[in-house]
């Protein structure tokens, strides 16, 4: 999906960015240009932000650390 039609920036970008470890709009407004246009993407960019350092946060815990958590 496209999140930043100005700078045509899709949501697999975004998840990429926060591999090689963004974690802040300002950085991904940096290394992407996301934002830096008309701004009407900023609240998608940011969820996708979100959401991916989430996803990657509970991919870096143990098993073990999972499995009392649940």
């Amino acid at each position: 999906m496209i999140v930043c039609v100005c700078n045509n920036i899709s949501e697999r970008q975004i998840r990429r960015a926060v591999d090689r470890g963004v974690a802040t709009m300002p950085q991904l407004r940096e290394e992407l240009g996301v934002g830096t246009c008309c701004g009407k993407c900023h609240a998608c960019a940011k969820t996708v932000l979100r959401e991916s350092l989430e996803e990657r946060s509970l991919e870096s815990q143990p098993v073990f650390a999972a499995a009392i958590a649940a």
